[in-house]
């Protein structure tokens, strides 16, 4: 970077550090003013000490860290200090008139589905009087908010309530449907035409196929299934389901290369990229993401012209300062940090790779190797914060997916176009385009099944200050190695054995081990061991990454049962993370069906894998390998249909007591109190060894019942910082007094359970 022009990539890291420090100045005031003068002193002293242009340069700086985060403190004011946060804070009944402002996000719950969208507020109205004002409001509705197109004007009668997020200045609870006053204008209108479009291009390909098409052209992710999305995950190529730079890069490079074969030249092709560029934003929606995801791309084309590293350094800075001015919240998004990283590991790190492999290997061949190399390096501190895991698999699935991704989205966009015109000749380009994205699933399905495709990486502040040295290290040092070829060939070949043979992991799985408790956060994920490389599975906990981290750890390949125990998504969210690269032969459930969502998203993985789903049957029992599995629950009269919002699901929950290696397991779901007290009725001096403490260690147990099986080992499975006071220290405390060895997976992390003279043993990790 010799000679390199680095004053707008420094403005850049100082206005996003002035909003990173607005953003603490939102959660610690006291924090935020300590690091402000701690700031301050320093830039005083620098300057001071240095002259001329350099001094001038360090009160650039200091004066746009200061206006970012004194932007981004008046901005959280403003929306803090609205006459919506004030009525929000008496939960005032109004009557609002808004515009829809984002798409709607389905978030599923234990009490039913609720509808997440962004309302601007234009005017509020309580108790016969009215205010005009622009306010940003969250609505959490029900299922008709899904119906309503970006950029309509609606009324909604309802109660507000205090804002969640320092972006939002309320939260809105409907009290009946909105009423469309103001439908969108004509260009949401032709936007949203070219969104369905696409979808109906590609309606007639395979499932994963028809899914990620819209989701590589304009970030429509909706519909991608769950097990392809953690794949993704695993093999980094995450990136391709939401709308990034590339998105835009790729859609407006293509554009101004046909506007070039018009005949267009010179500053022309400068309208014809700015206009792909507000059609692509109109397209993938103006979102605080979508317009992250434009600024990027804006840099990338800038990238591609005479002088394009230099040009695009420059805008890369520009961009982060326009857009920490604009939105300061940015600062504090994984999303903006992984998409300037990214960037900037490309520019930065891009080329020195590049010019080192280049010395032994064809040049587009290096480029190939070296561009996905340096943004994955830039990113990795922030993917393990985020996923707890770093990708070995990443590096080599983007280079295999990426001749498939130009293509693809452009024949999508094109396959869009076409049908609004022609639906037959839209679906003629669908298919081609859908051809392409079947090879970027063929990498992700099969780079997630290789033995070592992510390993896991702890979340805290060491951990991840270790990481990133590890990754500058690499980074900086890499291109002096790989330049020379045996050395360059050696650090290839690490890398794919690395992901090829899964590293040892000393000590674990303890020998002997009959139970696991997997730390999967705030749900239950348990494994009985059945023979080599084979357990009873039961439940999958609230997510797949952490499921399948803890079952590959355990070399678990064959699952001859998968028992959910009840339809709460912390319990079966995580089912990807069971069925991926492993041989599930059964599926049992509760009988009770209910939540709705719960029961849809089994039924829709299990026929995924090819798999029928059935109803734990009470009191069967059955020989699976070394386990002997019995159903204690739920009854064979109890109902089958719930309310629709699992408020019962819980007392629904399948409870198991497996017997293995002269060891008496008690796996009880979540079952509730009053369950309890008919099980102590009719399993009436029932001792076991192990307990697996009901619904994650809540208060609201019968303590007498638990205290009579009188357990050697007592386990919660619940996650860190929860909000549900898990687990209640009047649950645990008995247990303890009455000889268990209580354990719980936030604090120990995975407990294995194992065998010893009858006698359990407890190893955590």
């Amino acid at each position: 970077m010799a000679g390199a022009d680095l004053r707008l990539p420094v403005l850049g890291a100082a206005a996003w550090a002035g909003g990173l420090l607005a953003a603490l100045a939102v959660e610690d005031a006291l924090a935020a003013g300590v690091c402000a003068a701690v700031g301050t002193a320093a830039a005083g002293g620098l300057t001071l000490s240095l002259g001329g242009a350099r001094r001038l340069g360090v009160v650039a700086v200091a004066v746009v860290l200061a206006a970012v985060a004194l932007v981004g403190v008046l901005r959280d004011q403003r929306v803090a200090q609205s006459p919506v946060a004030t009525l929000a804070d008496r939960r005032a009944a109004v009557t609002v008139t808004g515009t829809v402002a984002s798409d709607p996000h389905v978030v599923h719950g234990p009490f039913g589905t609720t509808v997440m969208v962004r309302l601007t507020v234009r005017r509020v109205e309580t108790r016969g009087s009215a205010i005009g004002l622009r306010a940003p409001v969250l609505v959490l509705g029900d299922d008709g908010w899904r119906r309503l197109p970006l950029g309509a004007t609606v009324q909604v009668d309802g109660r507000l309530g205090p804002a969640r997020h320092p972006d939002e200045a309320a939260v809105l609870t409907p009290r009946r449907p909105a009423r469309v006053v103001r439908a969108p204008g004509v260009w949401w209108r032709g936007a949203a035409a070219v969104r369905a479009s696409i979808r109906g291009a590609v309606a007639h390909r395979p499932v994963e196929q028809r899914s990620l098409v819209p989701a590589l052209v304009d970030g429509d992710d909706a519909d991608v299934p769950d097990a392809l999305a953690q794949d993704f995950r695993t093999t980094g190529l995450t990136h391709l389901l939401a709308v990034s730079g590339t998105n835009l890069t790729l859609l407006v490079g293509f554009l101004v290369v046909l506007a070039r074969w018009c005949g267009v030249r010179g500053r022309w092709l400068y309208v014809v990229g700015g206009l792909g560029i507000a059609g692509f934003v109109l397209l993938a929606r103006t979102e605080p993401s979508v317009v992250r995801a434009a600024a990027m791309g804006a840099v990338g084309l800038l990238a591609m012209g005479a002088n394009g590293r230099q040009r695009a350094l420059r805008g890369l800075g520009a961009a982060v300062l326009g857009l920490m001015l604009v939105d300061p919240s940015l600062a504090a998004s994984a999303g903006f940090a992984l998409s300037v990283l990214a960037t900037a590991g490309i520019l930065l790190l891009g080329p020195p790779w590049r010019d080192a492999l280049a010395r032994w290997l064809p040049r587009w061949v290096a480029e190939a190797i070296a561009v996905p190399t340096a943004a994955q390096l830039a990113c990795t501190p922030i993917v393990a914060a985020i996923s707890g895991q770093v990708s070995l698999a990443a590096v080599g699935a983007n280079l295999l997916a990426e001749p498939a991704v130009g293509p693809a989205t452009v024949l999508g966009l094109a396959a869009g176009l076409l049908g609004l015109v022609w639906g037959p000749a839209g679906s003629l380009v669908g298919t081609l385009a859908s051809w392409c994205v079947a090879w970027i699933v063929l990498v992700a399905h099969r780079g997630a099944a290789l033995p070592a495709a992510a390993v896991g990486w702890g979340t805290g502040a060491g951990a991840l200050v270790v990481l990133t040295l590890a990754t500058v290290a690499i980074g900086v040092l890499g291109p002096r190695l790989v330049r020379h070829r045996a050395l360059g060939a050696g650090c290839c070949l690490v890398l794919v054995v690395g992901a090829f043979v899964r590293l040892p992991t000393p000590g674990w799985p303890p020998a002997g081990w009959v139970l696991v408790v997997c730390d999967v956060g705030q749900g239950d994920a348990l494994v009985l061991r059945t023979g080599p490389g084979s357990a009873v599975v039961v439940d999958a906990g609230p997510d797949p990454a952490p499921v399948r981290r803890c079952l590959d750890g355990l070399g678990i390949r064959t699952v001859p049962l998968l028992v959910l125990t009840h339809f709460h998504a912390d319990h079966v969210d995580g089912i990807a993370g069971v069925l991926a690269g492993r041989r599930v032969e059964a599926v049992e459930t509760t009988r009770l069906a209910d939540p709705p969502f719960g029961v849809e998203e089994v039924d829709r993985a299990a026929a995924g894998a090819g798999l029928g789903v059935s109803r734990a049957a009470y009191g069967s029992t059955r020989q699976i390998g070394d386990v002997t599995l019995q159903v204690l629950w739920p009854l064979p009269d109890s109902p089958t249909t719930g309310p629709g919002d699992g408020s019962t699901a819980n007392e629904a929950s399948v409870v198991l007591l497996a017997v293995t290696h002269g060891l008496r397991l008690l796996l009880t779901g979540d079952i509730e109190p009053e369950g309890q007290v008919v099980l102590a009725r009719q399993l009436t001096g029932l001792q076991v060894d192990v307990l697996k403490i009901p619904h994650h260690g809540s208060r609201y147990q019968d303590e007498s019942w638990l205290l009579s099986l009188d357990p050697d080992v007592a386990i919660a499975s619940v996650g860190a910082d929860n909000d549900y006071g898990h687990p209640a220290r009047e649950t645990l405390e008995p247990l303890a007094r009455g000889g268990a060895q209580v354990y719980r997976t936030d604090r120990d992390g995975t407990v294995a359970v194992t065998a010893h003279a009858g006698r359990p043993r407890v190893v955590t990790r």
